[in-house]
């Protein structure tokens, strides 16, 4: 039985806001996406916080904003791509909801992330290849924190 809450996990370009929207919307829940909240309260992109704070510093952040988000009731949650790398963000979103793995293949990933900028860890020589780390490297947390796994 699904959770009042879902959240959706997964790689950038997995389709977790897209998704996360039409799931919100068919189940009449409200739609949160981590990495636009974080902005909104930061006042800068991603990247920048990537840029001139480190990727330490973004991950404390979402950590704070995962922690918040994920006790609110009525939700479905789109995370950021590496939400599953702090263990206290596993732990709160399999303890406060349904937690959604939508998997993709690294090819279909880089097709749907290839011309956006705004994505500092595909900002490499070789972003395919990028893409295929990142997968081998978070598969299996996504997998240990998720309730349901959707291809």
């Amino acid at each position: 039985m699904l959770s009042e809450n879902l959240f959706l996990v997964g790689l950038m370009g997995a389709g977790k806001t897209t998704v996360g929207k039409l799931l919100a919307k068919h189940l009449n829940k409200q739609f949160i996406d981590s990495d636009h909240e974080i902005e909104k309260r930061t006042g800068v992109k991603i990247n920048v916080i990537f840029e001139l704070e480190g990727e330490t510093r973004f991950r404390e952040r979402e950590e704070s904003v995962v922690d918040e988000l994920t006790r609110r009731q009525g939700i479905v949650l789109a995370t950021g791509g590496g939400v599953v790398l702090v263990e206290s963000n596993r732990l709160a979103l399999r303890s406060r909801g349904t937690v959604i793995y939508l998997r993709a293949n690294a090819e279909d990933l880089w097709r749907r992330t290839r011309h956006d900028k705004n994505r500092p860890l595909l900002q490499t020589e070789n972003p395919r290849a990028r893409l295929q780390e990142l997968l081998g490297q978070r598969d299996a947390l996504y997998r240990e924190t998720a309730h349901l796994i959707m291809d």
